[in-house]
């Protein structure tokens, strides 16, 4: 098997893996009632945005081949760097929803009973579901044989994160007050220590 065709199925499986990991906490989400929402409309488009480069795009690469003037030959170092990141971003995105419970949501919103979680992943980075994000957007990088489909989610999530953290840590401190500066204080956004 060649390293392209590796990591195209590396990337297919860690593609399962993520909506199997989903899914159960999105179940439960839905039956928590939702206090307030934030950008109903800018969170459409954003969320839009982050499904066109993380699956729509690499999908329709590996359905019709489309754009072949872009596909390229990967390494087996390659493969494994993008296995590896991929690996670490779905137990990352799996803690973070474990950690969040039915606070979770995929839109900007504050749920009923809602607290600032300093527990697991929360205690080093306050928004370890968009490092997820990032990790998975480096691993398809990585495994994916094809310049727009490898680099779609990288332009995607940034484009998601750099529109919305402000708004959703805007959020939050109008919930929380000065407990949530409190935790801004005290962890870093996405990278512990660093960022």
């Amino acid at each position: 098997m060649t390293a392209s065709l590796l990591g195209t199925y590396v990337w297919a499986i860690g593609l399962i893996a993520w909506f199997i990991i989903r899914y159960p906490y999105a179940r439960k989400a839905r039956r928590t009632a939702t206090l307030r929402a934030v950008g109903w409309s800018r969170e459409r488009i954003l969320l839009a945005i982050a499904t066109i480069g993380l699956f729509v795009v690499p999908l329709i690469w590996l359905v019709t081949g489309w754009p072949a003037a872009l596909n390229y030959q990967l390494n087996y170092a390659a493969v494994v760097v993008g296995g590896a990141l991929y690996v670490l971003s779905l137990w990352l995105f799996r803690r973070s929803h474990k950690d969040l419970g039915r606070q979770w949501s995929a839109s900007l919103e504050i749920r009923e009973a809602h607290q600032i979680v300093r527990a697991g992943v929360y205690r080093s980075i306050r928004h370890p579901m968009y490092a997820s994000f990032w990790l998975w957007a480096l691993a398809q990088a990585f495994l994916l044989p094809n310049a727009m489909a490898a680099l779609g989610g990288l332009v995607a999530i940034a484009i998601l994160f750099f529109t919305r953290i402000d708004y959703e840590e805007r959020m939050l401190i109008e919930a929380f007050g000065d407990d949530y500066r409190a935790y801004m204080r005290e962890t870093k956004r996405i990278i512990p220590g660093i960022y």
